[in-house]
């Protein structure tokens, strides 16, 4: 087991807040399914940031990128799917964390330089937000960005106050849905 594995454990407490990420996204009419709102603010969040990828996940059986920003194909870089395994990439941790996440070159840190990620399209920057659903402690997914490129920790506090924001306009999007079912 390496020292990103600890905090991916799963637990009977994990496979409950599972069930209730399910059940408020479906509560809200939200699916995992890509969604034209999220893919745009997906859009706008890789243009503010300068990141060639932004995401909205959601924490399912897999990661699941409702939200997706990929670089254009001719720039050379890999196009990610909307879907990832549920312990690759740095978004596991900010679901346990239940806090944001700022990497500015993943491989200052041991504990976030070894990931599939990293080894599969080379990322060495990413920036991730909890979205926290209010009055609970259930994380539904998050928002995040990754480059290639490394960036100046002088530039960490800007890139992550701009996710952040995003973050909270997914969870504004997912309050303002109709409520389904809900008593």
């Amino acid at each position: 087991m390496t020292d990103s594995d600890i905090v991916l454990v799963t637990s009977s407490h994990d496979l409950a807040q599972l069930d209730a990420r399910r059940e408020l996204l479906n509560r809200h009419g939200v699916s995992a399914a890509p969604d034209a709102a999220f893919d745009a603010l997906c859009d706008r969040l890789a243009h503010d940031t300068g990141f060639p990828y932004a995401m909205v996940n959601f924490y399912l059986d897999r990661q699941r990128f409702a939200g997706l920003h990929n670089p254009p194909a001719e720039s050379g870089l890999p196009i990610v799917d909307r879907s990832m395994d549920r312990v690759h990439g740095w978004c596991p941790h900010v679901v346990k964390r239940r806090r944001a996440l700022p990497l500015p070159h993943v491989h200052a840190s041991r504990l976030y330089s070894g990931n599939a990620v990293v080894d599969a399209i080379g990322i060495t920057a990413y920036f991730g937000q909890p979205l926290i659903y209010p009055g609970t402690d259930i994380v539904l997914g998050t928002v995040c960005v990754i480059d290639q490129t490394k960036y100046p920790l002088e530039d960490a506090d800007r890139l992550l106050a701009i996710v952040k924001e995003a973050g909270a306009e997914v969870m504004t999007d997912i309050l303002a849905r109709p409520s389904i079912g809900a008593t």
